[in-house]
């Protein structure tokens, strides 16, 4: 299993995601895996650090954790721990991410990880975190 902290920040009812560099041309979750004896906010703030440049999440909360299979590589399964806070910074695309995109409720779901599309997504439209 792939363990990973994902951030959810939402700005003007769209959502931050990211698109790799190479792997996969579909949109995760800004965060990535934990390495061995980091916290969950250690991992966050590590990797927002290293995909978002100098920014930093502003009082994030657990809202929830998320398993499914992972982009680019159905065979394994992934794990989100995710938290949502707002950025304090400019977010600029770093190291393996391509780029950053603000996805909206009229954006193309295609274009989402499988976890975003099938799993994510859909229960924070139902629990009325994210509008569909």
């Amino acid at each position: 299993m792939i363990d990973k902290v994902g951030l959810l920040t939402i700005r003007d009812g769209k959502v931050l995601l990211c698109r790799k560099k190479r792997g996969t041309s579909l949109l995760i979750l800004p965060g990535g895996k934990r390495e061995t004896g980091e916290s969950s906010l250690e991992c966050l703030a590590r990797e927002l650090g290293e995909e978002l440049g100098d920014v930093t999440a502003v009082s994030p909360e657990l809202i929830g954790v998320y398993t499914h299979a992972a982009a680019g590589a159905v065979e394994k399964i992934v794990q989100i721990e995710l938290y949502r806070a707002q950025l304090s910074g400019d977010a600029r695309a770093q190291s393996e991410i391509g780029e950053l995109v603000w996805f909206g409720a009229q954006d193309d779901w295609a274009t989402l990880a499988p976890s975003l599309a099938e799993v994510v997504f859909p229960d924070l439209i139902r629990r009325g975190i994210l509008t569909s």
